[in-house]
């Protein structure tokens, strides 16, 4: 009878580069910055790992992607895709292998190096279709979840602009306070409102950019985890949901949600064994590739009613998913608390983990300046979206003391 993984595994070390445009340094050197921070907070020496999983869309194609910069003896790795879940997917691959007892410490790496690329993350988006969908970039379709969900909630423009508006402000106000962020400058509501507009009503500061960054985690059973430190972080959920991207050939699809986000939702919750997720969550990071992305998703995480999110951004409880409420001693759940893609960046194989990284010092009480150290957090969630709203692959991880 299949079983659930929660408190299976523990995560007993963690590291990350900062992100950004990394010009001075390899991939290769992001990734041991990553792993070393990890192997240092785990209090291992890199020969005590058993195996590896490495996540990344271009940075490499094998498991030497890993294996040589880390100068790993004969042991095996696993290189691993799946769009922007990514490391959510190596890290998920990585804790079931403990799981089921094959190995004891494990090593889940996320790395892209990007900018060197040219790379933009304007480029044309989706699999392999029947050549009668319309060919679209990213901004484009996910514009589109903007204008399909102000016309479905009645929102105006400029009600829909100032929701999504809001949202960019209170991440530049975290990612301003994350020393690794790639963003660290806040920006006012009128300066995203006057922003040239890339694909409305999506502007310069509804979308995120793309950087270089590598993270990591030493992974093993729950059993052994205090072995190694007193407060590990324990695997609550891990769950991939990939759809059949019917989206765009069905004229009942709405444009305001993504059902992928909902159904990967649904199945963690029911393995962490989760009743409220608004109550029950602490924080989350969750996959801002657009402004309007992070918005909708609160309503497919139920973490707002359908319908109702611009009530909890701007409306009459204004300001609950913003960390500086929850730093205030308020009722909040903060949301990107290091800034989320939009300003901590977004190497799209490195994402996940470094979303788990963030969880990971919170619940610990060590986030990197004490200053923006929320109190007393118990459980937080991270979510990645790979594709576009039609039709995504997507990862929803939670993870807690």
């Amino acid at each position: 009878m299949a079983e659930s993984i929660k408190d299976k595994v523990a995560i007993i070390g963690m590291g990350c580069t900062k992100f950004g445009e990394i010009w001075d340094k390899s991939g290769d050197d992001l990734i041991v910055d990553a792993a070393y921070e990890a192997f240092e907070d785990a209090g291992i020496d890199p020969s005590d790992i058993q195996a590896g999983w490495v996540g990344t869309t271009g940075t490499g194609g094998t498991g030497q992607v890993l294996s040589v910069p880390l100068k790993m003896q004969y042991k095996p790795v696993t290189r691993v895709e799946n769009a922007c879940a990514t490391a959510s997917d190596a890290l998920r691959n990585a804790c079931y292998a403990v799981a089921a007892g094959v190995y004891d410490i494990v090593l889940a790496l996320g790395i892209e190096k990007l900018k060197d690329t040219g790379f933009s993350g304007l480029g044309m988006g989706g699999g392999p279709g029947t050549g009668v969908a319309p060919t679209t970039t990213a901004p484009g379709m996910f514009a589109m979840l903007a204008t399909g969900y102000f016309a479905r909630y009645g929102l105006s423009p400029e009600e829909g602009k100032k929701m999504i508006g809001t949202v960019s402000v209170k991440s530049h106000w975290n990612g301003a306070r994350c020393p690794k962020a790639h963003f660290q400058r806040e920006v006012s509501l009128e300066q995203v409102l006057k922003a040239p507009i890339i694909a409305w009503p999506l502007g310069l500061f509804d979308c995120c950019g793309v950087s270089d960054g590598s993270s990591a985690a030493v992974v093993v059973p729950a059993s052994m985890a205090k072995n190694f430190r007193a407060d590990p972080v324990y695997i609550k959920a891990l769950q991939i949901c990939v759809g059949p991207s019917e989206g765009q050939k069905r004229q009942d699809y709405d444009y305001c949600h993504v059902e992928e986000t909902w159904q990967a939702g649904l199945a963690a919750y029911a393995e962490a064994g989760i009743k409220n997720p608004r109550k029950e969550i602490s924080m989350a990071e969750v996959h801002d590739c657009f402004s309007i992305t992070e918005a909708v998703t609160m309503e497919d995480l139920q973490f707002s009613p359908r319908g109702k999110v611009y009530e909890d951004i701007i409306g009459s409880n204004a300001g609950f998913f913003t960390l500086q409420r929850a730093l205030e001693g308020g009722d909040a759940l903060p949301v990107q608390p290091d800034g989320g893609l939009k300003c901590f960046g977004h190497p799209i194989g490195a994402s996940g983990l470094r979303m788990t990284y963030e969880i990971y010092k919170q619940v610990q009480g060590k986030a990197q300046l004490p200053e923006r150290q929320m109190k007393n957090p118990k459980m937080g969630l991270i979510h990645n979206l790979g594709g576009q709203p039609p039709g995504c692959t997507i990862a929803v991880n939670i993870f807690g003391l």
